[in-house]
């Protein structure tokens, strides 16, 4: 039997997903997905491969963002200040 991070991980290296299909996929809560990709990112690292992540962005004026460093959703985009994200997506390469 493989752990939570394991069956992530082996779905990450199959095809791209958002932390939404990955929960409904694995049963479990979406906000254990977000604790576990921080984990996965550096085991991935470990092994020569990368965890690519395809960032959030904003639906209505479409300000991507690039630079942040946490899995977790942001509650509204900094430019426009309209809470209209898109998902980002998961792969490991």
């Amino acid at each position: 039997m493989r752990t939570v991070r394991q069956q992530i991980m082996q779905l990450l290296i199959n095809k791209e997903m958002c932390a939404r299909e990955i929960s409904q996929t694995l049963r479990i809560r979406e906000k254990e997905v977000y604790d576990h990709l921080s984990h996965i990112a550096q085991t991935v690292s470990t092994q020569q491969r990368r965890l690519i992540v395809r960032p959030f962005r904003c639906l209505a004026c479409g300000y991507l963002f690039q630079n942040r460093k946490r899995f977790t959703r942001p509650s509204r985009c900094p430019r426009c200040k309209r809470s209209y994200v898109q998902e980002p997506t998961y792969q490991i390469c």
